[in-house]
C-alpha cells in the first residue's frame, strides 16, 4: 500500500513540475522570435522572472522522491540515462546562467548570444525529459541486476524522438499562452498567434505519440483492465481542445490552465499506466523495477511520508503565493526605473 501511495506521488511531483516550468521552458525559446526589441526582451524575463527557480523546487522535490522512496529506481535511472541526465543538467545550468546574464549583458552581440543559450538550453532541457519519459514508458534493455545493456543511441528510438517532440511542442504551447496572460498589446497579440500556430503541431504530436505508446509500450493494459482510469487520457485529450477553443476566444489565462491540464494528465497517463512498474526491461518482463521490488523499508516510507504530507503543502502554499502576488500584467517601465 505504501509502495502505491509514493508511487503516485512521485508521479504527481514530476507532473507539477512539467506543468510549472514547462511555461518558462516554452519561453526560453521563444523569446529571440517573440521579442523584437529590448522592451519585448525584458517583458519575456519578467514574465519568468519571479517564478522559474521556484518552478525549479518541484524537480528538486521529485529527484529526491526518487532516490528516498525508490532508491534502486534512482540507481538503475542514473547509470541508464547517465549521459542523458547529464546533458539536462548542463541545459538547466545553461538556461540559469543564461536568465541571470541576459539582463545584464552590454552591446548586441553579448544579449544575442545570451539569448541564443536561453534557447538552447530550454530547448535541450523539455526536448531530453520527452526522451526520458519516453523511455520509461517503453522500457530499456536492462538486466536482473539493474546493468544497462544499450549504447547512448539506444534510448533515442522514434517513439523516444516523439516523446521529447511532444514535450517540446507542449512546453512551447504552454509559453506562448503564459506570456500571453502576463503582457498585452503588440507582445500579446503575437503570442496568442504563436499558440495558434503551435497548437495544431503539438495536436498531431499527441496523437503519433497515443498511437505509438500502443504499439511500442503495455501502459493500456491497465486501462483495459480498470475502465475508469480512461479518465485520465481523456481529460488530457479535451484539455488539448479546450485549450484550442479558448485560444480562439481570446482567453489566454483560461488557456493556460487547460494546457496545464493536458500537460499534467499526460505525464499521470504514463504514470498510470506503468503501475505497478516504475521502469520496465525490454529484455525480459522479469527484470523489469517494480514499485514494490524497488522501494526503500516500511518504516522508512512511514517516516517520509510524515515528513513529504508537511512540507509538499508549505511548498504549494508559499508557491501559490507567488504567483497571487505577481499575478498581474508585467510592468516593464515600472521594472526600468528600479
Amino acid at each position: 500500500m505504501l509502495e502505491t501511495v509514493w508511487l503516485c506521488i512521485w508521479g504527481f511531483l514530476w507532473a507539477v513540475y512539467f506543468m510549472l516550468d514547462g511555461f518558462d521552458l516554452g519561453l526560453g525559446v521563444l523569446q529571440p522570435v517573440l521579442a523584437q526589441d529590448d522592451g519585448d526582451r525584458k517583458a519575456v524575463y519578467l514574465a519568468m522572472g519571479p517564478f522559474w527557480d521556484g518552478n525549479e523546487v518541484w524537480l528538486v522535490a521529485a529527484g529526491a522522491v526518487t532516490f528516498a522512496a525508490f532508491p534502486v529506481l534512482y540507481a538503475v535511472m542514473f547509470s541508464s540515462f547517465y549521459s542523458l541526465l547529464m546533458l539536462i543538467l548542463f541545459a538547466l545550468i545553461l538556461r540559469a546562467v543564461s536568465i541571470e546574464l541576459g539582463e545584464e549583458a552590454r552591446g548586441p552581440v553579448w544579449k544575442a548570444v545570451w539569448r541564443g543559450c536561453l534557447a538552447l538550453g530550454s530547448f535541450l532541457t523539455a526536448f531530453l525529459f520527452g526522451v526520458v519519459f519516453a523511455n520509461i514508458f517503453r522500457g530499456i534493455p536492462i538486466d536482473g541486476e539493474g546493468i544497462y545493456h544499450g549504447t547512448f543511441l539506444t534510448l533515442f528510438s522514434p517513439y523516444a524522438l516523439v516523446g521529447g517532440l511532444l514535450f517540446f511542442l507542449l512546453f512551447l504551447l504552454h509559453g506562448a499562452l503564459w506570456l500571453a496572460v502576463k503582457t498585452d498589446g503588440p507582445l500579446q497579440v503575437r503570442s496568442v498567434r504563436s499558440a495558434s500556430r503551435i497548437w495544431p503541431a503539438a495536436l498531431v504530436a499527441a496523437a503519433a505519440f497515443l498511437i505509438l505508446t500502443a504499439f511500442q509500450t503495455e501502459l493500456y493494459a491497465i486501462y483495459l483492465k480498470r475502465p475508469v482510469l480512461v479518465a485520465i487520457p481523456l481529460i488530457a485529450v479535451a484539455a488539448l481542445f479546450m485549450t484550442r477553443v479558448w485560444i480562439e476566444r481570446a482567453e489566454c489565462f483560461k488557456a493556460w490552465v487547460a494546457s496545464c491540464a493536458s500537460i499534467f494528465s499526460i505525464v499521470m497517463f504514463g504514470v498510470v499506466g506503468l503501475y505497478p512498474l516504475l521502469l520496465p526491461s525490454s529484455l525480459s518482463a522479469t527484470f523489469s523495477l517494480t514499485a514494490y521490488g524497488s522501494a526503500s523499508s516500511p518504516m522508512a516510507l512511514k517516516i517520509m511520508l510524515g515528513v513529504v504530507l508537511v512540507f509538499i503543502p508549505i511548498i504549494a502554499v508559499y508557491q501559490g503565493w507567488v504567483y497571487r502576488f505577481f499575478g498581474g500584467k508585467v510592468d516593464v517601465e515600472a521594472y526600468t526605473k528600479h
